[in-house]
């Protein structure tokens, strides 16, 4: 059907879009006079209703038995079980602080707490390996001295966990302990209590301007943070088996740092068995670059869950996302800010809303996903359970409905249980901004 759309009608459908009201209200967009947008008619193709329990799609969680969400939800989450694990440290030793620049090959071993005391960067030219089971603690803190771990493109980092002896990079408050997997005193509402891990890359970006590299979200733009190049196949190193809790601290106005933040990552890197649990904002957020990452889990993160930038084009598979009311989106979406265009996957995704009472000044809106400012994306195999009546998946912009239109935005095999008295036409919507 989007294929017979011709020039005509996609003129006249941009001319009434620029004439429609404010950013916050839900529009069906008109295509020439007394027709419509047939979005919602559309998803009939690519929806299914189903009963909560009854899917056949979506992601596999018997692969997210080690994490710390499945030590505090697995209860509440269908088909998730928590596999406990635990190692011993035989013969632990004193605390470990670390700072500043990392210039050549270094090694964290598991056998005790290694404290992040405010930035510790990765610099070209030399390796960061730790070892399965290490626990990283960032010491509390915000503004420019947040604690936090950087790699800077042409770094690397190897952190190769496993299932049994997970890396933990936590808050310096959480009582855990050497050798086990979660604490006791912190919650998923705790967060913002230091920054979070940042991989800089030289992978392709679409960037404002056309610029090749820029300074990456999250840092103070008087401090290393370029990203963005011309090598898709940079590599970065590997992550594997990493738990990221409690972080996200404020740096200003407007400005957190995400719990793992991936800029312009290219497709060299490895990452698989990732989670980010109650980070202040967005849990992965990848800013360009090729990266393909499998089996991530975010749960209680208070902007989006997972947000895509700048003509990210690799592949997410095998994904979780449990919201809860700090939650805004499940998934933010954003285009490119310059003529480079790429397009990214997502194949296989559960999503879990939240359903809670709004708290106000706290509450996110707790959607499924907002596409905006020319989005360009495939998302398929998703299950979806749990959200709000009037919930939504939004395509926010002319940009981004004229790539669904020409076939460059596309969602297949979805199965959602609506919330009652909802259905495709409440939750496939175009709006504008």
């Amino acid at each position: 059907m989007k294929n017979l759309i011709n020039s005509f009608l996609l003129l006249a459908m941009f001319g009434f879009l620029f004439t429609s009201c404010d950013s916050d209200d839900d529009n069906n967009v008109g295509t020439g006079p007394g027709t419509e947008t047939n979005f919602s008619e559309d998803a009939d193709e690519w929806t299914t209703s189903v009963e909560q329990g009854q899917q056949t799609t979506g992601a596999n969680l018997s692969v997210f038995g080690w994490t710390y969400a499945a030590s505090q939800a697995a209860s509440s989450i269908d088909g998730l079980d928590y596999d406990n694990p635990s190692w011993t440290i035989s013969n632990p030793q004193p605390d470990e602080t670390h700072s500043g620049f990392i210039d050549s090959d270094e090694t964290w071993t598991n056998d005790r707490v290694h404290l992040l005391d405010g930035k510790v960067y990765v610099n070209d030219g030399a390796s960061l390996t730790i070892e399965a089971g290490t626990l990283i603690k960032g010491k509390q803190s915000s503004g420019s001295n947040a604690s936090a771990l950087i790699v800077s493109q042409g770094g690397k980092i190897f952190a190769n966990g496993t299932a049994q002896q997970p890396i933990i990079m936590t808050s310096e408050l959480d009582n855990i302990t050497l050798g086990s997997n979660a604490g006791t005193n912190l919650g998923v509402n705790d967060n913002s209590l230091w920054g979070g891990l940042l991989v800089l890359g030289n992978a392709r970006g679409s960037f404002s301007g056309d610029a090749v590299s820029i300074q990456i979200e999250g840092l103070p733009a008087t401090e290393p943070g370029d990203y963005g190049g011309t090598d898709d196949a940079d590599n970065s190193g590997v992550i594997n088996y990493l738990s990221l809790r409690h972080g996200g601290a404020i740096i200003g106005s407007d400005n957190e740092i995400n719990g793992i933040t991936l800029g312009a990552v290219g497709s060299g890197t490895q990452i698989s068995n990732i989670e980010v649990v109650a980070n202040k904002d967005d849990g992965i957020e990848w800013f360009a670059g090729t990266v393909d990452v499998q089996n991530a889990f975010v749960w209680g993160c208070s902007d989006d869950q997972f947000d895509f930038d700048e003509a990210y084009s690799g592949t997410l598979s095998n994904a979780v996302s449990v919201s809860t009311n700090l939650t805004d989106h499940a998934m933010e979406i954003d285009g490119p800010a310059g003529s480079y265009q790429a397009a990214f996957t997502i194949d296989g995704l559960t999503l879990i809303g939240d359903t809670s009472t709004v708290v106000d000044g706290v509450s996110g809106n707790r959607e499924y996903a907002d596409l905006r400012d020319g989005a360009l994306c495939t998302i398929k195999n998703v299950y979806v359970y749990n959200f709000r009546s009037g919930s939504d998946v939004e395509l926010d912009d002319a940009d981004t409905l004229e790539n669904y239109l020409n076939g460059n935005v596309s969602f297949e095999n979805w199965q959602v249980v609506y919330p009652v008295g909802d259905d495709n036409t409440v939750m496939w919507n175009n709006t504008v901004e």
